[in-house]
């Protein structure tokens, strides 16, 4: 939830549907960053 509240404090839609579509971007968004994050690890010889 940390990392969600660093993306905004609020929702700026109104509707539900807008708001969870929005949920969704923040989500998409935070997976992306973490996969940019982790390191590819190969065996050395």
């Amino acid at each position: 939830m940390n990392c969600m509240k660093l993306l905004g404090q609020k929702l700026m839609a109104r509707d539900f549907d807008r708001q969870t579509a929005e949920l969704q971007v923040r989500i998409a968004i935070l997976n992306r960053f973490t996969a940019l994050g982790i390191p590819v690890t190969q065996p050395v010889g």
